[in-house]
């Protein structure tokens, strides 16, 4: 049985397979959270490398440890204005099934976890506004934070761009 068929399929269990620990951030004065899964590890602040013919929220390339990732301003991907650097500016480097790449945010907070009567779907905002990328909202503490779905927010377009513009070919992990 999978996740997602259980979670449809009965409704008033309390299996959500959107459950479980996220970390949390800020873009802005908003809150989100990213399945702590699906997180490499979180940097501070370093050089970015931009590189031309990106989209606009591709800010450039990291060098990590030797191997080059891209980074995302978030804030840019989402229709903010663009991050300003400051000491709690960080990379969160995000791993997902087929890639790595950095993802900069305003400010990490923590590690919180997530239960399933805490999560609501995310509600419709109208046919112009495209919300896969969320897992759902998650109420807890009196605050809102909203869950997303990395996978869909790093969608490979963004990464087909980015390395085609960087020169480099695939690379399976």
């Amino acid at each position: 049985m999978n996740k997602a068929t259980s979670f449809q399929d009965s409704p008033s269990s309390n299996v959500d397979y959107r459950a479980g620990k996220y970390l949390d951030f800020f873009l802005a004065s908003e809150e989100y959270g990213v399945e702590i899964l699906k997180v490499q590890e979180i940097i501070g602040r370093m050089p970015i490398t931009p590189v031309p013919l990106t989209s606009g929220y591709i800010k450039g390339v990291i060098n990590l440890r030797g191997k080059i990732h891209p980074v995302m301003d978030l804030r840019v991907k989402f229709g903010m204005d663009s991050t300003e650097m400051t000491d709690e500016t960080c990379i969160v480097v995000i791993r997902t099934a087929d890639r790595m790449m950095g993802i900069l945010v305003d400010r990490v907070m923590e590690v919180v976890n997530v239960l399933p009567g805490e999560i609501e779907n995310t509600p419709s905002f109208g046919a112009d506004v495209n919300s896969d990328y969320l897992l759902g909202v998650c109420r807890s503490g009196g605050r809102v934070r909203l869950l997303l779905d990395i996978e869909k927010l790093l969608g490979a377009s963004d990464v087909i761009m980015m390395k085609n513009a960087a020169g480099e070919s695939r690379q399976d992990s």
